[in-house]
């Protein structure tokens, strides 16, 4: 069975190191692919995480805004928001 496919962009996979942050605290992650759109991250436990949370990579540094688009198992999906 295959797929349909929603994403705008195609997503690159990656292995990066990752932190999702909120509300004072952090959770370490790592992304498997990303896009400029979106990433699907994989995390030990995704049973607390809120709907909106900020994404940070080790490598770059950079803070995305998130929101949570899906979640299966360790893995979710995400969305960059502005």
């Amino acid at each position: 069975m295959m797929m349909n496919e929603r994403r705008r962009v195609e997503r690159s996979a990656v292995s990066e190191a990752a932190h999702i942050c909120g509300d004072g605290s952090s959770i370490r992650c790592c992304v498997i692919d990303i896009s400029v759109h979106g990433a699907a991250i994989e995390l030990p436990n995704a049973s607390f995480l809120r709907d909106r949370f900020k994404l940070s990579l080790e490598k770059d540094r950079v803070i995305r805004k998130c929101r949570l688009v899906w979640k299966s198992g360790s893995r979710i999906g995400v969305e960059f928001t502005d």
